[in-house]
């Protein structure tokens, strides 16, 4: 049985897949890194890319339901839609790749080839609908057909408790991809998740999910919560209904208490208790994969860096934090060995990243992406 003593994503390539032709991100050695770049660069669509398997490893198995015609390279329908991940995962090393085709007369793209690896040897292999399960425990190899519109990796079961497959599915599907909207962030919930939505718009059923899950991940929320709001005293979250809840924050001073409703907390404040439950699921389910785009929106300036400081120190004992950034204070609080620097010359041609290490920035960083003197 594999044990989870580390996580690691060692590359990430993405082709034909909007801004993406032929990118490669390699995380090898970096705890936390920024992504950093001018508007329509790609640093979100890192963040698209990345969640596509995400949903696949949450068991999403309709290809329709992860990549559309619309997600192909200005339309270039010739060429294959491709994800390759390499991970590890306590020190074996997984390889996932899979990629969606367009055939002639196709409304929907279907799957061209899959595969997993696992320390070089093939768990499965797939050509469109026909999949190859290699021998596992003695049990044989089989081969099997498939919709070609459903992904393998999504529906193929377990054979073994904590078998390399399993284990591969469940850390993907346990990343965390943020982008949150405040407006359309929540404290009801009906049902319990350990993995909110990239908008956390479900804010509610994920702090449900968490304190089910580890009830001493509250204490590391109201640690991490004080700290930030001196006056936060304490979230509930109580029945409104026979299945649902809705959470409550009250404040205290000297002077007095009262409850606000989680909808009425300002979006800063909300940020803030993303943060706390990030920092108490990572607590929680060390380590983990969490990527955050723009962790600074919605903080004020003297704000950020401790914001920004608080996750980084988290992921420094396991796992990865991925963020990105046009934020000053953000973005010089992390070194130029662990910042990579996205590019994109204009709408017809593909983003490109290099580490700002191999860049010529004379001076001071901030001030030479204020001029626009970083050149890519």
């Amino acid at each position: 049985m594999i044990e989870y003593h580390s996580f690691v994503i060692r590359r990430f390539y993405v082709h034909n897949f909007r801004c993406l032709e032929n990118f490669e991100l390699n995380l090898a050695g970096r705890a936390s890194t920024l992504l950093i770049g001018n508007n329509g660069s790609g640093k979100s669509t890192v963040a698209a890319a990345l969640e596509v398997l995400q949903k696949i490893g949450s068991g999403t198995n309709r290809v329709k339901e992860l990549v559309s015609i619309n997600d192909l390279t200005r339309g270039r329908s010739d060429l294959p839609v491709r994800f390759e991940i390499d991970l590890d995962i306590g020190n074996h090393l997984f390889g996932y790749t899979i990629a969606f085709e367009l055939p002639d007369g196709f409304k929907e793209l279907r799957v061209l080839d899959e595969k997993l690896f696992f320390d070089g040897r093939p768990i499965y292999t797939r050509e469109v609908a026909k999949v190859h399960l290699a021998s596992a425990g003695g049990d044989g190899q089989a081969d099997f057909k498939i919709d070609w519109h459903l992904v393998a990796l999504a529906i193929i079961q377990q054979r073994l408790p904590g078998d390399p497959l399993s284990v591969f599915k469940q850390w993907l599907g346990q990343m965390l991809i943020l982008r949150p909207i405040p407006s359309l962030i929540s404290g009801e919930s009906t049902e319990e998740t350990l993995v909110p939505d990239p908008y956390v718009r479900h804010f509610g059923a994920w702090f449900s999910g968490l304190i089910a899950h580890a009830p001493s991940a509250y204490g590391t929320v109201a640690q991490y919560l004080q700290q930030v709001i001196p006056d936060l005293k304490d979230i509930t979250n109580p029945k409104t209904g026979p299945d649902s809840r809705n959470l409550v924050v009250q404040f205290a001073t000297d002077q007095g208490s009262f409850h606000v409703p989680f909808a009425s907390l300002s979006d800063g404040e909300k940020c803030y208790m993303i943060c706390a439950l990030v920092l108490a699921t990572k607590a929680a389910n060390d380590p983990m994969f969490c990527f955050w785009d723009e962790p600074d929106n919605y903080l004020a300036l003297n704000e950020v860096g401790h914001f920004v400081m608080e996750l980084r120190k988290a992921f420094q004992s396991g796992g990865q934090f991925v963020a990105t950034s046009h934020n000053p204070e953000a973005i010089s609080r992390f070194s130029r060995e662990n910042t990579l620097y996205l590019s994109r010359r204009n709408h017809l041609e593909p983003s490109v990243v290099r580490p700002l290490t191999e860049l010529p920035v004379n001076g001071d960083l901030i001030s030479a992406l204020i001029r626009g003197d970083v050149e890519p």
